[in-house]
């Protein structure tokens, strides 16, 4: 019983490797697990307009005119409209510290903040799988992310915006061009509430261990209610099946930058959106390395508030670790 405790709370071991020389709490964790998920810093977000989803009304279909002759009347017409809901998932952690363990350090506040990092970046991690992956026909308490919803590249109405780069079997990756904006495409957040993670502290509980005895703790809880709205479906496109061991190996590896042009000229047009590429960093890698092999005018690389960032035909490429080398083959 007390080592399913220790899995899940901080232990007097977990205090003791946080102790610099001089006996203080170290403000500089070397964060290893730390990711680069660069899609959470930039996407648009809304409140939603319900509760716990957000409707967004789309037209469907286009009033049709008449060529009319004199003395010839015209029949009146209209649009055609559909409505289409968007769940939103709640995720949630809690941080739970023996109050007695946090009194043996003079800077509590420092120990339970080098805790809390390793929930909001766990959460960010989370959030961003759920960003790419999450399928509520296989979890119904997420919500619907890229990848299903651009995962059909036979029959469904959105194939025309997946690009078949040619991998087979389950070693794939894909890169996803978005246009973030309040008409095409946008997280949205709880009506009423406030946006992104948030973290509050709730002081000293009595707390059950996993006998049912009370102790004494400090318990703070870590909540992020979100979900995404893909309202015009053709303002994100998926390079998909590009396989990672021909990529890695440059044998028969799929073209990046031809398969990147094809995706810049699936939007109806890339103006009133603010567009990204989102891939791995074995893409990003690779892009890197068939690029030097051509001239190629589109692919640049500039400086953006400090750091170096490549971009093509002025769209902007982010690494998002979150994007797996596993996918499956699309059909």
């Amino acid at each position: 019983m007390a080592t399913a405790i220790g899995m899940n709370n901080p232990t007097l071991a977990d205090w003791t490797k946080q102790l610099e020389p001089n006996g203080g709490i170290t403000t500089d964790i070397g964060e290893l697990l730390n990711q680069n998920n660069e899609m959470l810093n930039e996407m648009t977000w809304m409140e939603a307009n319900g509760p716990t989803y957000h409707r967004s009304t789309i037209r469907t279909g286009l009033p049709a005119p008449t060529w009319r002759q004199f003395y010839q009347g015209v029949q009146p017409t209209k649009s055609n409209y559909a409505q289409v809901d968007d769940a939103m998932g709640m995720m949630e952690a809690r941080s739970v510290v023996d109050a007695k363990l946090a009194s043996l350090e003079n800077d509590k506040a420092q120990f339970r903040l080098n805790e809390a990092a390793g929930f909001i970046e766990g959460m960010n991690q989370d959030m961003q799988s759920v960003l790419m992956y999450g399928n509520q026909a296989t979890a119904p308490q997420k919500f619907n992310g890229f990848m299903p919803r651009l995962n059909d590249h036979t029959t469904a109405l959105s194939k025309e915006n997946i690009v078949d780069a040619g991998g087979t079997g389950t070693d794939n990756t894909s890169i996803l061009l978005v246009g973030w904006s309040p008409r095409t495409c946008f997280g949205i957040f709880p009506k009423g509430s406030a946006a992104g993670l948030q973290r509050k502290d709730n002081g000293e509980q009595e707390v059950l261990d996993a006998s049912s005895n009370r102790y004494t703790a400090l318990e703070e809880k870590f909540t992020w209610d979100a979900g995404l709205v893909v309202k015009d479906w053709r303002y994100v496109v998926r390079i998909a099946n590009i396989d990672v061991s021909n990529l890695t190996g440059e044998t028969s590896a799929a073209d990046i930058l031809k398969a990147m042009t094809i995706a810049v000229h699936k939007p109806p047009t890339l103006n009133g959106a603010r567009w990204a590429m989102y891939m791995n960093n074995t893409v990003l890698t690779m892009l890197d390395i068939q690029a030097q092999n051509k001239t190629n005018v589109y692919l640049t690389v500039g400086n953006e508030e400090g750091n170096y960032k490549t971009s093509f035909r002025g769209i902007p490429l982010r690494r998002v670790d979150q994007m797996l080398n596993t996918e499956a083959r699309v059909i």
